[in-house]
């Protein structure tokens, strides 16, 4: 059975100067203070934590920070640059997002920027993502409400770990279901509005252009230029979109090389049929619209007009003049002789570019053939020179095959007529040390082409 033991407690002495308080004494009075549910430390640290930042670069930070806000008040404006930017009222639908679920998950709605999608910059997914931070964080919510839930808090991460990450961003992006892309019939849009209804189209389109600025549409008076550039530019549209986001993942727990070749395999293989869709698609809409613009009925309208008054004598849009018979023989006669100059014009430019490749052909064939009686006698000098050894020493198989396989590389890399003058240069400096000089000089010569590919002739 337990006992009970006494401990003998002393105090200390009573310091000096202590003097017991007067019955009429009164408790300070009660003092006003804001309570934080996440309170500037912690408010701080997930800053520093989400941002990467040191203490002493938060610190550089939250002062530029106050000193522009300063600066923005004196100036009558609030120092928002995007006011209402990811603070706006969620829908109970996008709350319940499951965080398991984020392939299916809408990234730009759960941080706020549904209106911008795809044109959202940097700058805007930051100030956004750390919004919805502040107002969804567990630990807010738990001071708040009591509440224990992460789901949203999740989403918010996965968003913004999707959206700052340029690859997966454009991944999503090349399949963001919540951007409308029907296309109207384009047979019932009126003449006086295509340009106006396919506009939008093409410029929507434009975003999965690897080359920018896109060609625009463009309006019902744009000259023929114009519009040849514009579907020159689509018939040859080079897209970035990839399919990508509707991979399979291998099955979970699975270890298997086979299994995620077989997955990549397939993944590979739809992402192909998907492409193919794609530029299909967009084909037929190209097509469907040249065939259907009423701009190139204008532009060839005009130049038949331009073409019967030329042939005609008159001017395009005024009245034909007519002919009399003489003037009738002497335009037949004009155009038969012009017919039989351009006849002959191309016979002499055929028969000439002929002799022209002919005697290029007998030149190349000339220039290969030297080319290895040049080499050989390269070769020569370098055997002689004991494969540029130090007097009494003999060279190795090594290094023999070496110096001749880069003597094969640098043939390879000069033009004939460069070999040929190299082939001179080694004669005219003799065997030995001279002879290296110059195959080194012209190894030199060749720059960023003998980068790396010569060690001997170095």
């Amino acid at each position: 059975m337990a006992s009970v033991v006494t401990l003998p407690i002393t105090f200390g002495a009573i310091p000096s100067g202590y003097s017991k308080p007067t019955s009429t004494s009164k408790p300070s009075p009660p003092i006003s203070l804001q309570v934080y549910p996440a309170g500037p430390s912690f408010i701080a640290s997930a800053r520093r934590q989400i941002l990467q930042r040191t203490f002493a670069e938060d610190d550089k930070a939250v002062e530029s920070s106050r000193a522009a806000a300063a600066a923005a008040a004196a100036n009558g404006a609030s120092g928002d640059l995007y006011p209402g930017l990811g603070e706006e009222q969620e829908a109970p639908e996008l709350l319940a997002s499951d965080p398991k679920e984020w392939k299916k998950q809408d990234h730009y709605a759960v941080l706020g920027l549904g209106n911008l999608r795809y044109k959202a910059n940097d700058e805007q997914i930051r100030i956004a993502h750390r919004r919805k931070v502040l107002r969804h964080h567990p630990d807010k919510k738990a001071a708040t409400s009591g509440a224990n839930d992460d789901a949203f808090f999740k989403c918010i991460q996965k968003a913004h770990e999707t959206l700052t990450n340029s690859d997966r961003r454009r991944q999503f992006d090349s399949v963001d279901w919540n951007i409308e892309d029907e296309v109207p019939d384009l047979k019932k849009i009126p003449a006086d509005q295509f340009c106006e209804v396919l506009g939008p189209i093409f410029a929507r389109e434009a975003r999965f252009s690897r080359i920018q600025p896109v060609p625009g549409f463009g309006g019902s008076d744009a000259s023929k230029k114009e519009v040849e550039g514009f579907y020159d530019f689509w018939y040859n549209f080079d897209s970035w979109r990839s399919f990508e986001w509707h991979d399979k993942e291998v099955n979970e727990g699975s270890d298997s090389r086979d299994d995620k070749r077989f997955t990549e395999k397939k993944n590979k293989s739809e992402r192909t049929r998907r492409k193919k869709e794609d530029n299909t698609r967009l084909r037929t809409l190209i097509d469907e619209v040249l065939a259907l613009d009423p701009r190139i009925k204008r532009i060839k309208a005009d130049e038949k007009a331009a073409r019967d008054a030329k042939k005609k004598g008159g001017v395009a849009g005024g009245p034909a003049k007519p002919l009399t018979p003489a003037e009738k023989k002497a335009a037949e006669e004009k155009r038969k002789a012009e017919e039989a100059a351009k006849a002959a014009e191309e016979k002499k430019n055929s028969e000439s570019s002929k002799a022209d490749r002919e005697a290029a052909k007998k030149a190349k064939e000339a220039a290969r053939k030297n080319l290895k009686k040049w080499k050989k006698s390269i070769a020569t000098v370098i055997t002689s020179s004991n494969y540029f050894q130090p007097a009494g020493a003999s060279a190795s198989p090594a290094i023999i095959e070496k110096q001749l396989g880069e003597l094969d590389v640098l043939c390879e890399l000069l033009e004939p007529e460069a070999v040929k003058d190299l082939k001179e240069q080694i004669e005219k400096a003799g065997s030995g040390e001279p002879a290296k000089a110059a195959l080194v000089a012209k190894v030199n010569e060749l720059g960023e082409k003998a980068e790396g590919k010569f060690t001997e002739f170095a």
